[in-house]
């Protein structure tokens, strides 16, 4: 039977919602070994909305993060609130901005972050019973606010205001190379750089398809 993996996504483009190459990487990676995903997203207003040309937050601007993940999702998506952990395998949050902006808010208060509650209920759940969590780029941070009592270990690579941020919140940070990934095989955690290093797509996909292998061969 075909493992049955929820991908949370946090918007549509790297600077205000998920990062596209990694979450298109991510359901390739997924979809090449029959896993079946369900991608969702939390329905509510993105942090701000950035021009993704200049770089510039367009000042008045308003987006739905769930509408705005379903460009990436083709439409085919649902509010993270319906979504329970009792119907995975496993679950995935690819990174991009989103993950710290609209997932949670790290990229505003760092450490003393909060989790937006539906995500932080479904991350929960899926970890309470015993199945397997990864995350890519800065989707970590979420990860240490949310377990970092049980010292999980995780990475965002090497950067090392990023890795100290994450320690402040309980993790314990394991220095990473693009192209590998980190598991935390007793909390059944996996983390891979991805764009908080990368430099060229083929990098991001190398450490995104080794983190997706292990996701499933722990569902």
């Amino acid at each position: 039977m075909a493992k049955k993996v929820g991908v949370i996504l946090s918007g549509c483009g790297v600077f205000d919602g998920a990062e596209i190459h990694e979450s298109v990487i991510t359901m390739l990676a997924l979809d090449r070994r029959g896993a079946e995903m369900v991608l969702c997203a939390p329905d509510i207003s993105q942090l701000h909305v950035v021009n993704h040309l200049t770089g510039a937050v367009e000042e008045g601007a308003s987006r739905n993060v769930l509408v705005e993940a379903a460009r990436i999702a083709r439409g085919v998506i649902r509010d993270v609130a319906q979504v329970s952990a009792g119907e995975l395998d496993a679950l995935i949050l690819p990174g991009g901005f989103g993950a710290a902006k609209n997932l949670c808010d790290f990229a505003v208060a760092g450490p003393d972050c909060t989790v937006h509650p539906e995500v932080a209920r479904l991350v929960r759940e899926v970890h309470a019973q015993g199945k397997p969590v990864a995350a890519e780029c800065i989707a970590p941070a979420l990860l240490a606010k949310l377990l970092g009592e049980e010292a999980p270990q995780l990475t965002i690579g090497n950067d090392p205001a990023t890795a100290g941020a994450l320690e402040k919140m309980g993790a314990r940070h394991i220095a990473c190379p693009v192209r590998d990934f980190v598991v935390d095989r007793e909390r059944k955690l996996i983390s891979t750089p991805a764009y908080m290093l990368a430099e060229r797509i083929s990098e991001a996909a190398a450490g995104i398809e080794k983190a997706v292998d292990a996701l499933l061969e722990m569902a």
